[in-house]
C-alpha cells in the first residue's frame, strides 16, 4: 500500500470581503457566471456555454485553459446553485471542484466571498510535486478573489451588474 491517500484532495481556500451587498456581488459572480467567468479567470483562453448563460443545476460549459503553456480542455457542470450563497462546479472530465460561497455576516453592504479550488485526485506520478500543486492552486484562489473583487469595484462601469437591486 502508499504511504500517502491517492484519492485525498488537494485544495486552495481564499476569501476577500467585497463592498458591495451579496445579492449584487452574487449576480455577478453566481447568476452570471457564464457571462462573467472569463473576466476573473485569465488562464482561461477559450469559453463556450453549453446549455445556454442560464445558470442550474446541471448546465454546463467547456473550457480551455493555459496552464503553464499548455492548452487543457475540460467541460464544467453546476452542481450546486443556492442562491444568494453557494455555487458549486465541477468537472465532468477532470477532477475538480469550484466553490464560490457568500455571506454578508450581518453587514448589509459588506460580502465575504469564500472560493475554494479542489484537486479530487492526484496521478500517481504527480505525487511526489503535492506541496508545489498545492502552492499553486493556492496561489490561484486568491487571484481568483482578487480578480473579482476589483472586477465590481469597478462596477457600475463593469457589466453584468445591471438590473440588479441591492
Amino acid at each position: 500500500m502508499f504511504p500517502f491517500d491517492i484519492s485525498h484532495p488537494v485544495v486552495g481556500r481564499a476569501s476577500v470581503e467585497i463592498n458591495k451587498p451579496v445579492k449584487l456581488v452574487f449576480h455577478f459572480v453566481g447568476e452570471k457566471f457564464f457571462d462573467n467567468y472569463p473576466k476573473w479567470a485569465l488562464e482561461v483562453s477559450d469559453f463556450k456555454p453549453l446549455t445556454g448563460t442560464d445558470i442550474f443545476v446541471g448546465a454546463k460549459a467547456q473550457q480551455t485553459r493555459q496552464e503553464q503553456g499548455q492548452k487543457v480542455e475540460s467541460v464544467l457542470e453546476v452542481s450546486e446553485f443556492e442562491p444568494p450563497r453557494k455555487v458549486t462546479l465541477k468537472g465532468v472530465d477532470a477532477p475538480f471542484r469550484n466553490t464560490y460561497q457568500f455571506s454578508d455576516n450581518g453587514k448589509q453592504d459588506l460580502t465575504e466571498l469564500e472560493f475554494s479550488f479542489e484537486l479530487l485526485e492526484l496521478e500517481l506520478f504527480m505525487w511526489p510535486f503535492e506541496k508545489l500543486i498545492r502552492m499553486a492552486i493556492e496561489e490561484g484562489a486568491e487571484n481568483t478573489v482578487e480578480n473579482i473583487k476589483n472586477l465590481l469595484a469597478d462596477e457600475p462601469n463593469n457589466l453584468s451588474t445591471q438590473g440588479v437591486k441591492a
